[in-house]
């Protein structure tokens, strides 16, 4: 692609990006901009976002986690310290609160941008993705496929002529897409080499201890197309903090207050987390860290999405980023994985 912007996406150096999806509904405004403040004087430049965030998504909260980070970006004055990376919503019969068109229609994907821009007080977004798939795909945790009667029609090269369009106009600078399929991935990067359309920049997908069905496929797919592999979730909704398993887990704590958010609460997903929290304590670190560690060890992965609902967490996570893994420590994770294998999908 011709467009330098398109060609001048940098991964974060550190390879952690700051997770904000409790802003405004875990986490106080206040709370919020501590983190924001915290987390940019230790490094960590890249935020990520969207325009559905808090989660869980409701009516009366959505947009507030972009709001949150607009007012704080008027208050510090300290935009361009911050590489922002924001998302699109994709169909979901329970979010046309947001907009009634959720395909990725010219109009909705301008809708979107505009309406985030507006709430993030900027004129541009450094990465903006498309946050799901429009056609029906095997994303948060499903299993089997159910896609054969989907109506969907092929529009990979209209969207990304659309995003291109956004690009050239200021207004986005990179494009990148979220809880993607190989084939989906695929078919972007078909788009961008015969078509002369738009590269993606990056993947952002669940990657952690308790769900790495990523190796399987995206991460080949990454590393031959060179497209940074952003990894969400890395502790499992803080599972892998073993924080639940100890009963020092507060009510507010995401599992506690949203129990229907079960993902990575299985039986099978608390006896792996437990025995990777045993095998940190014996190296001489927190659950959390190995966690994190283990996941920007990997080569695929460009980076790990960090999120917490307290300054002691965030300090813990972004300790992570110091610790050095040995051959046998990673040896002892793959024994532990081929008991549990991916136990949170």
């Amino acid at each position: 692609m011709s467009n330098p912007l398109l060609n001048s996406f940098k991964s974060p150096a550190n390879k952690m990006v700051l997770g904000t999806m409790t802003f405004g509904r875990q986490n106080t405004v206040s709370e919020a901009n501590d983190q924001l403040n915290f987390a940019l004087d230790q490094g960590i430049t890249y935020w990520d976002t969207a325009e559905m965030y808090p989660v869980p998504a409701q009516q009366a909260t959505y947009g507030d986690t972009e709001r949150i980070i607009g007012k704080w970006f008027q208050e510090t004055n300290r935009r361009e310290d911050v590489f922002l990376a924001t998302k699109l919503a994709g169909p979901n019969r329970s979010m046309t609160y947001i907009r009634e068109d959720l395909t990725f229609s010219a109009d909705s994907i301008r809708h979107g941008i505009d309406k985030s821009l507006q709430r993030l007080q900027t004129d541009y977004i450094d990465l903006y993705q498309l946050h799901w798939p429009e056609r029906q795909s095997n994303m948060f945790g499903q299993r089997g496929f159910s896609g054969y009667d989907d109506p969907w029609e092929e529009n990979f090269n209209s969207v990304l002529t659309c995003l291109s369009d956004c690009v050239n106009e200021g207004k986005i600078k990179h494009i990148g897409i979220s809880n993607e399929t190989p084939w989906g991935v695929m078919r972007f990067v078909e788009a961008n080499r015969w078509q002369s359309l738009p590269k993606i920049a990056t993947v952002q997908n669940p990657y952690s201890l308790l769900n790495r069905t990523a190796e399987i496929g995206l991460a080949e797919v990454c590393f031959r197309e060179k497209i940074d592999f952003w990894a969400y979730s890395p502790l499992a909704f803080g599972v892998l903090s073993n924080k639940y398993e100890l009963g020092t887990a507060k009510p507010s704590d995401r599992i506690h207050a949203f129990p229907q958010m079960a993902r990575y609460n299985s039986p099978e997903a608390r006896i792996a987390s437990k025995k990777y929290a045993q095998l940190a304590q014996k190296n001489g670190m927190t659950p959390a860290q190995l966690a994190l560690a283990f996941v920007m060890h990997q080569p695929f992965v460009s980076a790990a999405i960090i999120g917490a609902t307290t300054m002691e967490q965030l300090k813990e996570n972004i300790a992570a980023a110091a610790v050095v893994l040995t051959p046998e420590l990673i040896k002892e994770v793959g024994f532990i994985h081929q008991l549990h294998p991916d136990p949170s999908p």
